[in-house]
């Protein structure tokens, strides 16, 4: 069951095309990498799908529901991490959470349910009721991934979730990921950090300069670079650049 599916997705800023007629699809219970270096259009993606921005051309679903035509229900079973993202530092970690609870209408047992169930999954116990100025960067992450999931979106887009975070952090967030998965969730994992990509992602999509230029199963794509993505990706760009595609490549 397809979860996502991109279809001619593109964006331009009067001369500049930041996506190109991007189509991909990411199927249930799986992570889907979406790599590239900065600049490369995934940020720009991700917001397109969230409905936080309006494609030129082109369209997509998120669990069904087209992002041009439904974006309240897109918006329903969505959840968003991204890097550096930032919470009320004056409130505690269960006041965050009871905050946005109210934008999904978690109200009263139901709250507490979803409560303690974020709180199991992210191991947050010493985290609750601690004051967010006074948390580590790994526990005001926990906060920001548990305000994202505590609607249980059947779809997570994370865009470089890792970033400015301790090995600690980001060991503890790669652990979700699988976590997450391991529910049947359905998780677009968006990074320039290929090492990351390679331990939780099922299949990958390389974006350059805002265009799909591969897509399949990661561990084809390792085997592409002799087991590893980073020269994978590096090497499919200069075949890009030279106009050598090899079939295998083909996609």
């Amino acid at each position: 069951m397809e979860m996502v599916r991109a279809t001619g997705l593109s964006k331009r800023y009067k001369n500049f095309k930041a996506v190109q007629e991007l189509s991909f699809a990411l199927r249930q219970g799986e992570v889907y990498g979406l790599l590239g270096p900065n600049g490369a259009g995934k940020t720009t993606t991700l917001r397109m799908l969230a409905t936080l921005l309006t494609p030129s051309s082109g369209t997509a679903t998120v669990a069904g529901y087209d992002i041009r035509k439904q974006p309240l229900e897109v918006r329903r079973n969505l959840g968003i991490v991204n890097g550096g993202m930032q919470v009320y530092e004056r409130l505690t970690g269960r006041e965050v959470l009871e905050f946005f609870a109210g934008f999904y209408g978690l109200e009263g047992r139901l709250f507490r349910e979803r409560l303690a169930w974020v709180t199991e999954l992210l191991e947050m116990e010493g985290v609750l009721d601690k004051l967010v100025r006074e948390m580590s960067s790994g526990m005001r992450q926990k906060v920001v991934i548990a305000r994202a999931i505590l609607h249980q979106p059947p779809v997570l887009l994370l865009d470089e979730a890792t970033a400015g975070l301790d090995v600690f952090a980001r060991r503890a967030l790669l652990e979700f990921v699988k976590q997450y998965r391991a529910l049947g969730k359905s998780l677009i994992y968006s990074t320039h950090v290929m090492s990351e990509a390679e331990e939780v992602c099922d299949r990958v999509g390389f974006l350059y300069e805002g265009k799909l230029v591969y897509e399949g199963p990661a561990g084809e794509a390792m085997a592409h670079g002799g087991g590893s993505l980073e020269r994978s990706f590096i090497r499919r760009l200069e075949e890009v650049a030279t106009q050598r595609t090899p079939e295998a490549l083909r996609r």
